[in-house]
């Protein structure tokens, strides 16, 4: 069975704070982590920093996309306070919307907190990139992306990661593969390859 394929995956934590080194970035830290849990390809991170400015997050996801990322996953910046601006950013980029990334994470995060409906994430297409917005702290967004299991993990609420993989696959880039046990990815029989043998 051929490896899988490497995937190049942008992860950008928007952070005026952060940035400025007032104290360390926690986002691009979890963004990674998650993701090495997550998926069976070797992944290529570009990791910007950055603060909560549009111009400079649009010019950001711009970069990204244009250097090759298949995936490109933000967290930070997406609440309703003045110096949050990365969902406008980030639609300002866009050539498509994908609206159901947003409306599955504020179902998520809403079975934890009432103030989930303050979230503001989207998740957009710029040529063959797919670009979601994710919440900024490092609990929520592995909440989001896995989704919620009960005490025996079945799966009560789905994670977007779930349809991530096959939505790359319909923009023409890599097999991304999971760790089922983490978040399985869900696609069509018809689209779907073997199964790989962990051993």
């Amino acid at each position: 069975m051929m490896p899988p394929e490497t995937v190049k995956i942008g992860i950008v934590s928007v952070s005026d704070r952060a940035s400025s080194g007032v104290y360390e970035d926690k986002g691009l830290p979890a963004l990674r982590t998650w993701l090495a849990s997550a998926l069976l390809n070797p992944i290529t991170f570009e990791a910007r920093l950055i603060a909560d400015e549009q111009t400079l997050i649009s010019a950001a996801l711009i970069e990204l996309v244009d250097a090759g990322c298949s995936l490109v996953l933000t967290t930070g910046g997406t609440g309703p306070a003045l110096r949050d601006v990365t969902p406008e950013a980030t639609l300002a980029v866009a050539h498509k919307e994908m609206p159901g990334f947003g409306e599955q994470m504020r179902r998520i995060s809403l079975e934890f907190v009432p103030t989930a409906i303050l979230s503001r994430q989207v998740a957009v297409i710029r040529d063959k990139t797919l670009i979601i917005n994710l919440p900024g702290q490092p609990k929520s967004i592995a909440e989001t992306l896995e989704g919620l299991r009960d005490n025996q993990g079945t799966s009560l609420v789905p994670g977007i990661f779930a349809a991530v993989p096959y939505c790359i696959d319909l923009l023409g880039g890599p097999y991304l593969e999971t760790v089922d046990t983490v978040c399985k990815a869900f696609r069509p029989k018809t689209a779907q390859r073997p199964p790989r043998t962990m051993g």
